[in-house]
């Protein structure tokens, strides 16, 4: 006996009803579609009455997956949004502390600031998620921060704090997209079309931040005024929010009208607490942003410091100074983001068919391969910065790999129900102990190593450099954390099974 779910196109009868049989396109359960059957009611015959629950199955319909798709299209490009205005900053850093007057550690506060209050916010908004409607919730995200960039356009060279304080509130507006979305494609599609789905929307997160720096220094350049970098994606986020509202469907939150009961907050903490392999896979996230975070932020800067130590450009003591290099790092961020999540969502389709544990494994061995050519960054530049942004473009693609696949993996070891608490909670780890330190700490032990060296562009760029040492490391560990929730990855998978199969049952008989 399985259970229909109406994709809503039928006339009449109950939202989903249950059958022996049907034909593809017709069963969706929580596990995907089930494969074609032919019974003698495909034939029609007169002599069998066809029960009343079949003639109100919704045939296949094309146009609702045509929907679908268009819905996690609108998605993707929010999530780009919201990456191409967190980047922004990073595209003008260079004139945002000279307008400022503030030093390397100032500068890093802006991000750290912002992760802070995203990861702050994000349980919350996971909380709501998993409760409440998803798309107004994610509109109403997206028009806040909107208003919040574009007003911070406009502050002066005295009020440095409260540039801090409007990327606070940006990461609040942020936080609320970034832990609902990914929850809603993750209902409104199954098994290798949702990989799919999910590769696409986090590739939106290397294309946005490509196009962050992009955009900063372009409009930059042309405008003559780094402020008015500021004020393009608020245009474009009051557009996606208004898309958003009009286009996505309410997506049931993992098929919740089959599931005959939910849980507390407080038990569905404890239940992901005790998930090995989604603690695991939280901490390995920690490492990659905290390495992105700290990256992202830093070696546009970098790279400029050390041409000018190769005395190939001159150094810019005002503004507006050269945006080459931002130009060059965000055009390699959006090629490594889609080289990376092609490859990454390419390798773990193949190694599937080698082993049930190749999720972990093919992030495992993209952490470990790109702390190599991390590495490998800091000796190039100091010689050649051609040489620098190959090893930059290999470690990126490697780095980039694992992000669809860690939130698939969340996907298979988590119920339904507990999705958008995980994804906020996972969230709220990784930017604690990832990002929302490592721009600050970067420029702190940059700025901490210059004050007892004397004041020299070598030093200036030698500082950087020894700062930033401390991200191939911890992306190493990140590998190790990969590799220990291999170890528990099918366990914890066949445990959610059971635990949705005992939710379908009889609330009496529920026990999770």
């Amino acid at each position: 006996m399985m259970c229909l779910e109406s994709d809503g196109t039928g006339t009449g009868g109950s939202s989903q009803d249950c059958i022996p049989g049907a034909e593809d396109g017709e069963v969706q359960t929580l596990s995907g579609r089930m494969n074609p059957v032919t019974t003698s009611l495909d034939g029609k015959s007169p002599e069998m009455e066809i029960p009343a629950s079949l003639a109100d199955v919704p045939k296949k319909n094309p146009n609702l997956r045509r929907a679908r798709v268009a819905a996690a299209g609108i998605l993707s490009v929010g999530n780009v949004l919201n990456y191409l205005d967190r980047y922004t900053v990073a595209g003008v850093l260079r004139d945002i502390q000279q307008h400022f007057g503030v030093k390397d550690s100032g500068a890093g506060l802006l991000q750290t600031v912002f992760i802070c209050s995203f990861m702050v916010a994000a349980p919350i908004f996971g909380y709501l998620g998993d409760r409440f409607n998803r798309k107004v919730i994610l509109s109403c995200g997206i028009f806040f921060w909107s208003a919040i960039t574009f007003s911070s356009s406009f502050i002066s060279k005295q009020y440095f704090w409260l540039l801090v304080l409007s990327r606070g509130l940006v990461g609040i507006g942020e936080a609320s997209y970034s832990t609902i979305a990914p929850t809603i494609i993750g209902d409104l599609f199954t098994k290798n079309t949702r990989t799919l789905m999910l590769s696409v929307f986090y590739f939106a997160i290397p294309l946005g931040s490509g196009l962050g720096y992009i955009t900063g220094s372009s409009v930059k350049q042309v405008a003559g005024d780094w402020r008015w970098a500021l004020r393009v994606s608020p245009v474009l986020g009051i557009i996606t929010g208004t898309l958003i509202l009009i286009f996505v469907p309410k997506a049931k939150r993992g098929h919740v009208d089959q599931l005959k009961a939910r849980t507390s907050w407080v038990r569905d903490m404890r239940a992901l607490m005790k998930n090995r392999s989604y603690v695991f896979s939280s901490l390995a996230t920690s490492t990659v942003s905290f390495a992105t975070g700290a990256l992202g932020m830093w070696i546009p800067l970098y790279l400029y410091r050390a041409q000018v130590v190769q005395k190939t450009v001159e150094p810019c003591n005002f503004g507006p100074c050269s945006s080459k290099d931002s130009l060059i790092f965000g055009a390699i961020t959006c090629i490594t983001g889609f080289l990376g999540v092609i490859a990454g969502a390419g390798a773990t389709k193949w190694c599937r068919l080698k082993t049930e544990r190749a999720d972990p494994l093919v992030c495992a061995v993209g952490m470990l391969g790109s702390a190599i050519f991390i590495c490998l960054v800091f000796v190039a530049a100091k010689s050649s910065s051609i040489a620098a942004y190959i090893c930059i473009f290999a470690g990126e693609t490697l780095l980039f790999s694992n992000w669809a696949i860690t939130a698939d993996m969340l996907m298979y070891v988590v119920i339904p129900t507990r999705r958008a608490t995980a994804v906020a909670l996972q969230s709220f780890t990784s930017h604690l102990l990832g990002d929302a330190g490592s721009p600050y700490l970067i420029g702190f032990i940059s700025d901490l190593i210059q004050q007892s060296t004397t004041e020299s562009p070598l030093w200036e760029f030698l500082s950087l450099g020894y700062a930033l040492m401390l991200c191939p490391f911890v992306v190493v560990l990140g590998g190790m954390f990969f590799l220990a929730t291999a170890l528990f990855f099918l366990e914890d998978r066949e445990k959610a099974d059971q635990q949705v199969s005992q939710l379908m049952m009889p609330p009496a008989s529920v026990k999770v």
